[in-house]
């Protein structure tokens, strides 16, 4: 017979403690990823366990678990005795390598995708009209505030989360998807100071979909390339 002290270390290791631990982990992850792609909390800016558990009314454990999953990002970045701070935005150059890598992963998670082409155009063309949807939303608003931002961005990004989710390589799609983040965060920041992208976006989501609909692979995949450097053209200025 156990007793109560071994039932509650068993307890704590139950399926049902470790998914509540992830679910807060996600949480605060998110709430963190909110307040660095709002521009929120600036370049440069000391990130403290401590202050940011209490901000957000959680215990450090989460934060420094979520934090660990921000510096995979290149959102953050951790110094030497020194802790976490938000990254310095990214360089011309920097920018220009990332959407090289991204061209080179997406070109050919696009090659792949075409192998389940029928499960493919059904999600697209649904994440593509959602893109359309929310890029006329922001046409109409007068201010870019950061929630309208997120949605369309959300929106947009998800036309290439669905590619990617119909490639069958997941270490491909996770590849793309970390340095994605930077990307977004360079055109968010950018979108409180200009108008949105959101019609050349929509066209040139637009071409890559018909490309996909008329199973023509290399038209679909310079499409592709021609929609990241566009990207990059436009958030260089």
């Amino acid at each position: 017979m156990r007793s109560q002290s071994d039932s509650t270390s068993l307890n704590s290791t139950a399926p049902g403690a470790r998914l509540q631990r992830k679910v807060l982990r996600d949480d605060v992850y998110d709430a963190i990823l909110e307040l660095l792609m709002s521009g929120e909390i600036t370049p440069g800016t000391s990130l403290g366990i401590d202050p940011l558990a209490r901000r957000l009314g959680v215990s450090p454990t989460p934060v420094r678990e979520a934090m660990v999953q921000l510096e995979g990002t290149g959102l953050v970045e951790r110094t030497a005795l020194r802790g976490y701070r938000v990254a310095d935005p990214l360089t011309a150059a920097q920018l220009a390598e990332i959407i090289d890598a991204r061209v080179i992963l997406e070109t050919g998670a696009i090659e792949r995708a075409f192998r389940s082409i029928d499960a493919l155009l059904p999600p697209l063309t649904e994440a593509l009209q959602a893109h359309r949807t929310q890029a006329e939303a922001l046409n109409e608003r007068k201010d870019l505030d950061y929630p309208s931002l997120q949605r369309y961005f959300n929106a947009d990004w998800n036309f290439h989360h669905v590619i990617l989710e119909h490639c069958g390589n997941r270490y491909l799609r996770e590849a793309t998807e970390r340095l994605a983040f930077s990307t977004h965060r360079m055109r968010q920041l950018a979108g409180h100071r200009s108008v949105s992208d959101g019609d050349q976006a929509v066209a040139e989501h637009t071409a890559i979909l018909e490309a996909i609909r008329t199973r023509d692979v290399s038209t679909a995949r310079q499409a592709m390339q021609n929609h990241l450097a566009a990207v990059a053209e436009r958030t260089i200025g």
